[in-house]
C-alpha cells in the first residue's frame, strides 16, 4: 500500500505493512485498539502534523524489510494458531515473571514512588482479565474460525455457530482489547513511558523494561486480531452463510 493518504485507515495500513507500526507509535498514535480511524482523524486527536506523519510513513513503506512478516497473507487458521502459541503463551509466561518483580519494587521504592502501587494494581487487573479473555478466544472464537476455514477448504457447508454469528464474540473481544489498551496507556503515563527514575535500582529498571516489552507484544497481539483476524473472519462468515 504505497498510496498513503490522510484518508488511509491506520489499522489497515499497519496490517499491510507492519513497518509503519513504529512510526505511529513514535507519534503517540494507537494503531491496534483505535486503529479504525483515518490518519487525518488520528492526527487531529494527537495534534500531529499530517504531512510530517505521511512523509515518515511513506519512508517506512519504501524500506524493504525482509524481516517484516506478511501476516495479512496468512490463512486465518494459521493466524489463530500463531496468536495462541506465540502471544497467549507469552502473556501467560510474562505475567508470572513480572508480578514478583512488581511486588519487590513496590515494597522497596513504594514510599518514594507511590505511583508504583497503581502500576502494580493495573498490571494485576490486566493479568486476570487477559487470562479470561484468552480462554474465551481459545475455547469459543478460535475453534469456530478453524472450523470455518476447514469447511471452506473442503467446500462443505458451514452451520451457524451457537453464538449466532462470529460478530458476537468479536464485539466482546474488541471491547476487552480497548480496556487493556487503556490500562496500559495509564501504566505508560504513570512510569513516564517506562523511564527509570534517577534512584532506580537494577530490579526497578528491569521491571520497567519488562513492562515495556509486555505492552509492545500486546500491541502486536491486539493488532493481529483487530486489524486482520477479526475483520477477515467476519467477511468469511458472511460469504459462507449468505
Amino acid at each position: 500500500m504505497n498510496n498513503i493518504t490522510a484518508q488511509t485507515i491506520v489499522g489497515e495500513l499497519v496490517a499491510s505493512d507492519y513497518n509503519t507500526a513504529s512510526i505511529f507509535q513514535s507519534y503517540g498514535i494507537d494503531f491496534c485498539c483505535k486503529g479504525n480511524k483515518t490518519i487525518d482523524e488520528a492526527c487531529a486527536n494527537q495534534k500531529v502534523d499530517v504531512s510530517n506523519l505521511l512523509n515518515a510513513l511513506q519512508q517506512a513503506t519504501e524500506k524493504s524489510d525482509e524481516k517484516a512478516i506478511d501476516y495479512n497473507s496468512w490463512p486465518l487458521d494459521l493466524l489463530a494458531d500463531y496468536i495462541e502459541k506465540k502471544h497467549h503463551r507469552y502473556v501467560e509466561m510474562k505475567t508470572g515473571e513480572i508480578k514478583p518483580f512488581l511486588n519487590k519494587i513496590v515494597s522497596v521504592h513504594g514510599l518514594r514512588h507511590p505511583e508504583l502501587e497503581e502500576v502494580q494494581q493495573l498490571f494485576e487487573e490486566s493479568a486476570g482479565e487477559l487470562a479470561m479473555h484468552m480462554k474465551k478466544e481459545e475455547l469459543i472464537l478460535f475453534p469456530f474460525i478453524r472450523k470455518m476455514v476447514a469447511a471452506a477448504n473442503n467446500s462443505n457447508d458451514l452451520t451457524a455457530p451457537r453464538f449466532g454469528t462470529v460478530q458476537n464474540p468479536i464485539t466482546a473481544m474488541l471491547h476487552e482489547h480497548d480496556a487493556e489498551g487503556d490500562r496500559f496507556a495509564r501504566i505508560a503515563a504513570l512510569t513516564q513511558n517506562y523511564t527509570p527514575p534517577v534512584d532506580a535500582c537494577n530490579t526497578y529498571r528491569v521491571t520497567l523494561a519488562m513492562l515495556k516489552e509486555f505492552e509492545e507484544d500486546l500491541h502486536l497481539h491486539i493488532h493481529l486480531e483487530n486489524n486482520i483476524l477479526f475483520p477477515k473472519s467476519i467477511a468469511m462468515e458472511e460469504q459462507m452463510l449468505h
